[in-house]
């Protein structure tokens, strides 16, 4: 009976496949085609799923095709961008992946500063055109994230403090949403979806291509890293906490515990043991940057690597240690304040972390970002001073248990200085907790418009948030 359930299952797959076949203009792939295992391996590299059908969408008509084929074939239908998403959500376990990772063009009008961009674009992609021009927009602290992915649920990176999130420089949007159409998002066209899809994550439909508000940044800023012995990170830390209550706006820091990696400008005494670094960027003027971070090279790192820096250098400056395929598990808090207790909890565990490619980075948050009306966008925790998260990080799948259990432990422990979550940031275990990511009236109202656009939630493989009833 088993047998013969698993072939009626596969022949109506079957069938639906031969269905969309006629209206697909870009590559359909089952699990015997060559490319389909590169096509369904996302960054995590813990993820292990196997769709029955992956869509290559070559355009906004293929996935219009792809999304009326989801509704129709019931298949549990996920949507793939850059694949950077953490949980892994990008990938329909035996059902349907809408991938979009072939439709990558990036347009850039220099006169009204504005870029087109399409949705499986990476940053890496917008930062190249952009800069050819002198210009950029918020991006995130890895190239190789997802324009797609980043901007629905908020995006924060080394410009935020200056120009705002991603999703608040989103100019307008085109969505295909769960009946099948193709809709424009903006400040005057479908202005709830516009407000909904900027920090409400993908819950209301695909998004094919981003129109966003660029600025000038020059082409050199003043950023890298300075980096201190382990038995220095309480110091650090303090300093850290104390520091960015008085820094410009166009300077972002961000503080991080980790293991010293065996590269040539770090010593040989610190290579393989626990450090402590802060991280920077300045946009602007390069002397008024230099002398904005003079405290942190006043503390006499033992690596110290600020000064002028090409921009996209800056945002390759962590790449590698955030490599595709390698093993994530990821916790996240948004913080109002770094108290001494804090610190401590935080010192505990990264000391005991099992992995040596296991990160803990704190944020500092606010500016431009803090501006906004909370109400602004659907993105919540506006004032939040802090977003604290650890990236725990390993090789081998033996490894698993000690590196989750660590993680998670650690995240319970931090949960008492915590005053929300970010939505982009929940891991493989918080399907079911996206109201932590928003305030109440947000949640609610996101629920409302999730009902208007897809009231069957077709769109669920997300931090899912299910149609108000």
């Amino acid at each position: 009976m088993a047998d013969q359930g698993a072939d009626t299952a596969t022949a109506v797959v079957d069938q639906a496949f031969d269905e969309l076949k006629g209206r697909f203009h870009g590559t359909l792939l089952r699990p015997d085609d060559a490319g389909y295992d590169e096509a369904r391996a996302i960054w995590n590299g813990m993820i292990d799923h196997r769709p029955a059908i992956i869509a290559r969408c070559t355009g906004t008509a293929d996935v219009m095709a792809a999304v009326d084929f989801a509704r129709a074939s019931g298949l549990a239908t996920s949507v793939k961008g850059g694949g950077h998403n953490v949980a892994g959500q990008a990938v329909a376990d035996g059902g349907l992946m809408i991938d979009l990772s072939s439709m990558r063009a990036v347009l850039v009008d220099p006169d009204a500063r504005t870029a087109r961009v399409q949705g499986g674009a990476l940053f890496s992609d917008l930062d190249h055109e952009c800069q050819a021009f002198g210009l950029a927009t918020t991006g995130g602290h890895v190239s190789h994230t997802g324009v797609g992915g980043l901007t629905v649920g908020g995006g924060f990176g080394w410009l935020a403090r200056t120009y705002g999130l991603t999703s608040d420089n989103l100019l307008s949007a085109d969505v295909v949403t769960a009946d099948g159409r193709m809709l424009t998002a903006s400040a005057s066209q479908n202005e709830d979806l516009f407000w909904a899809i900027r920090g409400g994550g993908g819950n209301f439909g695909v998004v094919t291509s981003f129109t966003f508000q660029l600025h000038p940044v020059g082409t050199v800023v003043v950023g890298g890293l300075a980096l201190w012995p382990f038995e220095r990170a309480s110091e650090i830390l303090t300093f850290f906490r104390d520091f960015v209550d008085h820094i410009p706006d166009q300077l972002s820091v961000v503080a991080v515990l980790l293991t010293a990696p065996p590269l040539p400008f770090v010593p040989a005494e610190l290579q393989g043991h626990k450090t402590v670094a802060l991280a920077v960027c300045y946009n602007g003027d390069l002397d008024a940057g230099m002398q904005a971070v003079q405290p942190i090279k006043d503390l006499a790192p033992t690596v110290d690597m600020i000064g002028p820096i090409p921009y996209l250098a800056q945002q390759t400056l962590i790449d590698e240690a955030n490599a595709k395929g390698m093993r994530y598990y990821l916790k996240n808090q948004f913080m109002n304040e770094l108290s001494d207790e804090a610190i401590d909890v935080l010192l505990s565990f990264a000391e005991s972390a099992p992995s040596p490619f296991t990160q803990t980075t704190f944020q500092h948050y606010r500016g431009a970002i803090a501006r906004q009306p909370d109400d602004a966008s659907a993105y919540s925790h506006r004032n939040a001073k802090f977003v604290f998260f650890t990236i725990a990080e390993w090789l081998n799948a033996t490894d698993d248990a000690s590196n989750i259990d660590w993680a998670r432990r650690f995240g319970e422990a931090m949960r008492p200085f915590s005053s929300g979550m970010y939505v982009n940031f929940m891991g493989v275990d918080e399907d079911d907790k996206a109201r932590g990511a928003y305030s109440p009236e947000t949640y609610r109202r996101l629920a409302e418009i999730k009902a208007r656009y897809d009231p069957e939630n077709l769109f669920r493989m997300n931090h899912n948030i299910k149609p108000a009833v």
